[in-house]
């Protein structure tokens, strides 16, 4: 099974965004330009996990994302990778908000999944959202600036997802379990004190 984390926004910022994105759309076509339907903010990329490593990976996300509390984020900005834009692969809508909040889960998920014996590296985490992928890399600076302004919606993250990636399929990705982040809400503290 392919798996990575993610965060998915509501319907009322990916419409946000997709209107954004419209106007690249136009300005660069041969871009390979992501559904919104897909559009996701990766936490922790795990690859190729064992079926039987589930159960535990499953069991070691629940606890993880259960300590962190629901996080206000907002589309924050337009971004590439590599950074310069010069011979960028990736175009990105930024995230901001709780983005030290935001780490501080990214680090606990990667610690959960190493204590279920799935290694995740540990790549610097820029919260992002891809909306398009270019092969070969090209010159993106005038697509970013066709953007105009980034839309700011924000929303309350209150669960993880651990996504299958289904390459291939008409179902691109199926969420294989939800987290809910649980610390400090009622759920949370009521968890809390029935573990004292």
């Amino acid at each position: 099974m392919r798996l990575f984390i993610a965060l998915v926004p509501p319907r009322q910022v990916t419409d946000a965004l997709g209107d954004a994105v419209r106007h690249g759309r136009r300005h660069e076509p041969r871009l390979r330009w992501t559904a919104p339907e897909h559009w996701h903010l990766t936490l922790v990329f795990l690859g190729e996990v064992a079926p039987e490593r589930l159960r535990p990976l499953g069991a070691e996300l629940e606890r993880a994302a259960a300590a962190h509390p629901p996080l206000d984020l907002t589309l924050d900005g337009w971004g590439t990778f590599p950074r310069q834009g010069r011979r960028a692969s990736v175009l990105w809508a930024g995230v901001g908000g709780h983005t030290r909040e935001l780490a501080e889960l990214v680090g606990d998920l990667r610690s959960a999944a190493g204590e279920a014996g799935v290694e995740t590296g540990e790549r610097p985490y820029v919260p992002h959202i891809t909306i398009a992928r270019s092969r070969p890399p090209r010159d993106l600076r005038a697509t970013v600036e066709s953007l105009g302004p980034p839309p700011r919606p924000g929303w309350r993250a209150t669960r993880v997802d651990l996504v299958e990636s289904l390459p291939g399929q008409e179902t691109r990705y199926r969420t294989a379990l939800t987290c809910p982040l649980l610390w400090g809400t009622d759920t949370g503290r009521t968890a809390e004190r029935g573990t004292s």
